[in-house]
């Protein structure tokens, strides 16, 4: 699952649009510019286009950036709390609690009540809840990931599916980033609403067939963006809040903590 400490904060000056035999070079938004490292060289210029569609209809850019504290319990297994601004994470499982740094990956973990203190133990425990935010965060925050470091995007044509209507499909591969770069996503954009309504992930990138495919269903907004939590039987994201305040404590006590309403 691809990796990104998701701070999108990175700004460029727009590309001109210019034509040449054979190739196209692409238009860099000034509303929703790529990460760096995103390949804009071997991405599709309508690929990209959908892309910033669907960013506009999730709530734009700047209300990406903007949103600071997002939390999401993934499947019943894991619950998050994540500061995108500095990176601190709570994870929660019945494991115990672990609160650390995303960026400097220091931070400290508790097991039935005990805080787990032998180096090695700890660095394992660090090592799996980091994972565990790349995979999660991915199966939450993937439509406002599309640009993202190391991602190339091409335009697979269009579909209609059933239930979900006429979409066009964005195929996303990976080079040199998260636990899993030689995955594979094909993603289905709605040509109304914008919004991404169903997706196929493919273990390796050469896979003719994609190993599991669900919906991405039950959109709603949480402050100032759009987020979905239904990807069918058996795999609900629940618990979505999204803060623009949090306690300290949060991200510093095992102790429950309650989050109270967005």
């Amino acid at each position: 699952m691809p990796n990104s400490v998701f701070r999108l904060l990175f700004f460029m000056s727009a590309l001109a649009l210019v034509s040449f035999p054979g190739c196209q070079r692409v238009e860099q938004s000034t509303d929703n510019p790529h990460m760096e490292g995103f390949n804009l060289k071997d991405s599709d210029a309508r690929a990209i286009e959908i892309a910033d569609q669907v960013m506009a209809a999730l709530g734009g850019r700047k209300n990406w950036d903007d949103t600071r504290y997002i939390t999401w319990n993934f499947f019943g297994r894991r619950r998050h709390v994540w500061d995108k601004w500095s990176g601190n994470l709570r994870m929660e499982s019945k494991d115990g609690v672990v609160l650390m740094n995303l960026n400097t990956g220091r931070g400290r973990a508790w097991e039935d009540g005990q805080e787990i203190a032998h180096p090695d133990s700890l660095a394992e425990r660090l090592k799996f809840a980091k994972s565990a935010w790349i995979n999660d965060g991915y199966w939450l925050l993937m439509p406002y990931k599309l640009k993202d470091t190391g991602v190339t995007l091409k335009y697979m044509g269009e579909t209609t599916l059933e239930n979900y209507g006429p979409s066009d499909i964005l195929q996303l591969t990976f080079t040199e980033v998260g636990d899993t770069p030689q995955n594979k996503y094909w993603v289905y954009v709605n040509r109304e609403s914008k919004l991404v309504v169903y997706w196929s992930y493919f273990s390796d990138a050469g896979d003719s067939e994609p190993r599991i495919s669900t919906p991405w269903g039950g959109w709603r907004r949480h402050g100032n963006i759009m987020l979905s939590g239904d990807r069918g039987p058996n795999r609900q994201l629940s618990e979505i809040g999204v803060f623009s305040e949090l306690a300290g404590s949060v991200f510093t006590s095992p102790a429950p903590v309650a989050l109270g309403g967005e």
